[in-house]
């Protein structure tokens, strides 16, 4: 079951209503293509297909991620304990700088950048180890470049 909160669903929504609004934008550009003559050799059309295959395929996925999708109640979370949704305030071990950083546990991750805030799917090995951790507690990431600890300091 996929897990997101209510801002992740509103966009996914978007992005599915985008798509859906641009059916008639590729259908006009496909028909433009296709009177210039040549299909075989006509590159234009080859690419509004190519768009419209890749719109229809990305269309169909969010489709079924939002009838799938479980969307958190982020006002009926436990008090305390890391979930869906989180921002979570992190002092890493075993560094020389008390600097702290914020991490965001999302369903799927933006894909906006943001310098303040790291997102991290709750399947990925930070995403599972902050999973339902508490304040106070220090948890066990498994990453690539070895084992690394981080005490949880404040879900914000």
């Amino acid at each position: 079951m996929d897990v997101i909160t209510s801002d992740e669903r509103e966009i996914i929504k978007a992005r599915y209503d985008f798509l859906i609004g641009n059916r008639s934008v590729i259908t006009e550009r496909i028909a433009e293509a296709r009177a210039l003559g040549d299909l075989k050799e006509n590159a234009e059309y080859h690419a509004a297909r190519e768009q419209q295959g890749m719109d229809e395929a990305e269309i169909k996925r969010l489709e079924e991620r939002l009838s799938s999708a479980h969307v958190v109640d982020e006002s009926n979370l436990a008090e305390g304990v890391v979930f869906i949704g989180s921002t979570v305030k992190l002092l890493e071990e075993d560094e020389d700088d008390d600097e702290f950083e914020l991490y965001r546990l999302v369903g799927e991750s933006s894909g906006n950048p943001n310098d303040d805030v790291i997102e991290v799917t709750a399947t990925s090995p930070m995403g599972e180890a902050l999973m339902k951790a508490r304040v106070g507690e220090t948890v066990r990431v498994n990453a690539p470049r070895g084992v690394k600890r981080f005490k949880i300091i404040e879900i914000i």
